[in-house]
């Protein structure tokens, strides 16, 4: 874990969605521990106007470059470690494909660690219950 889903919109080469994912892996990595081979992204392109968001919302002026970041993620990190993430991942972005942190948009979703299979149909993160006889 964990999940990253990353919105943006179409027509950015692959260069660009290559190092998007890669500056916000880089952030899971080094702000939350999440170990560097545990990565999984999911990167949609969509049309112009399928990105709906309001350009001022918070008094954060917001451009179509908008890329919006919703992280799937076990329960258990600080406020101050969230915090980190999401500064580390805005100034990421910066660097890695010039976006303004105004446009870096971030949520995260915390479910029970028991809610994660990673294949072979098991609660990957769960002990296996004691068998009965």
């Amino acid at each position: 874990m964990p999940l990253v889903r990353i919105s943006l919109v179409r027509g950015k080469p692959e260069s660009y969605r290559r190092k998007v994912g890669e500056a916000i892996h880089r952030a899971l990595v080094d702000t939350i521990n999440v170990p560097a081979l545990d990565r999984f992204q999911v990167l949609t392109e969509h049309a112009p106007g399928d990105i709906v968001y309001d350009s001022s919302y918070l008094g954060i002026a917001r451009t179509s470059d908008i890329l919006i970041v919703q992280i799937t993620l076990s329960v258990g990190r600080t406020l101050e470690q969230k915090r980190a993430l999401y500064r580390r991942i805005a100034a990421n972005l910066g660097t890695a494909v010039g976006l303004r942190p105004q446009d870096a948009w971030i949520n995260l979703v915390e479910v029970a660690k028991e809610n994660w299979s990673f294949g072979n149909g098991e609660a990957s993160y769960a002990p296996a219950e004691a068998q009965t006889a």
